[in-house]
């Protein structure tokens, strides 16, 4: 089944929910979690306003069918968001464009004309950062406000069909947009960490985009078949920490040589295939000192090192800081 509603009557419904935002911390009355009306799914979204032109959404609902939005033309400011659950795809006399569970999303500033949205069944965990054009070239501009030219396309008058890009998130995006999902703190501490992770997420998409633009990254998607053995891969690599199968026994599990196991795995995660595991680990790793339940030495053992020296030393490598250490500064936050 599916229901189509008006973009007018969704924000309606949006307005005659019951209840007021709850406020998730005590020091923001900025940081507001409401629900869905239940004719659009269940669930909630949280909005966090950081500053006046830079808004975090996160959306975590449920649809029980598939739901359609018809839109009109509207004026948009920029956008980008990081699918981790879910399905959408938006639609117009010009374009077909969406976005699904591991790929990011990126509108640049203009009009978002008339078509539909839709989202599929079943459930949707999402983030998404908005932002004013103004704000962007206070990052980016010169002098003069000017944003570099292989950027401009993002930037466009109000009446002009705004860009969209569409890809798969890298192992940097994923690491930002977790770290927002699980921000530890509140208040002040709290809005300027989330602010500089959303920052930190924007400059990634930046990048990306002005080497689409010059022509040093050429947006080519690997075959369907060939995705779904690297993605394949990568879940086999991840299974097996402490004994992770070489690079030729994990071609011919997924079915393809090693060269093309490389070059796609490279394509697709950014790192080679050992250094995306050794990253891996020790994200692995940090969360297990965040629970402060596993001693330095069993968190080692865990995920697969077998000196805790050389587990130390990669530690700090990566964060900075020794992980007995950060063991004892989560302790003293949680």
């Amino acid at each position: 089944m599916t229901i189509i509603i008006s973009a007018q009557a969704q924000d309606e419904l949006f307005e005659k929910i019951d209840g007021t935002p709850q406020s998730n911390d005590p020091d923001d009355e900025l940081d507001i979690t409401c629900k869905y009306p239940q004719a659009s799914g269940e669930g909630h979204y949280r909005r966090v306003k950081l500053r006046q032109s830079l808004v975090l959404d996160i959306h975590s609902h449920q649809h029980c069918d598939n739901l359609i939005i018809k839109r009109i033309d509207h004026p948009h400011p920029l956008e980008f968001w990081f699918m981790l659950s879910g399905h959408w795809r938006e639609s117009s006399p010009w374009a077909v464009n969406e976005t699904k569970a591991g790929q990011y999303g990126f509108h640049g500033s203009g009009m978002i004309v008339k078509g539909e949205d839709e989202f599929f069944e079943g459930w949707q965990l999402s983030m998404s950062v908005t932002f004013e054009p103004e704000l962007l070239q206070s990052f980016i501009g010169n002098s003069s406000g000017e944003i570099p030219k292989a950027l401009q396309h993002l930037v466009r008058e109000p009446n002009q069909p705004l860009h969209f890009r569409s890809n798969l998130m890298t192992p940097m995006m994923q690491y930002n947009v977790q770290r927002i999902l699980h921000c530890p703190y509140q208040g002040i501490i709290k809005r300027t960490y989330l602010e500089g992770k959303a920052l930190e997420l924007l400059a990634l998409l930046l990048e990306q985009e002005a080497e689409i633009q010059m022509g040093s990254r050429t947006p080519k998607p690997l075959k369907p078949g060939t995705l779904e053995r690297i993605l394949y891969a990568r879940d086999l690599l991840l299974q097996q920490l402490d004994n992770p199968p070489s690079t030729a026994e994990l071609a011919r599990l997924v079915k393809l040589n090693e060269y093309a196991l490389k070059r796609g795995f490279l394509q697709v995660f950014g790192k080679p295939l050992f250094a995306y595991l050794h990253d891996y680990r020790l994200e692995q790793a940090r969360q297990l000192l965040e629970t402060g339940e596993m001693k330095v030495s069993e968190v080692a053992k865990e995920i697969g090192f077998a000196s805790r020296n050389h587990f130390a030393a990669a530690f700090r490598k990566k964060f900075g800081v020794n992980p007995k250490e950060y063991l004892m500064q989560r302790k003293h936050y949680l």
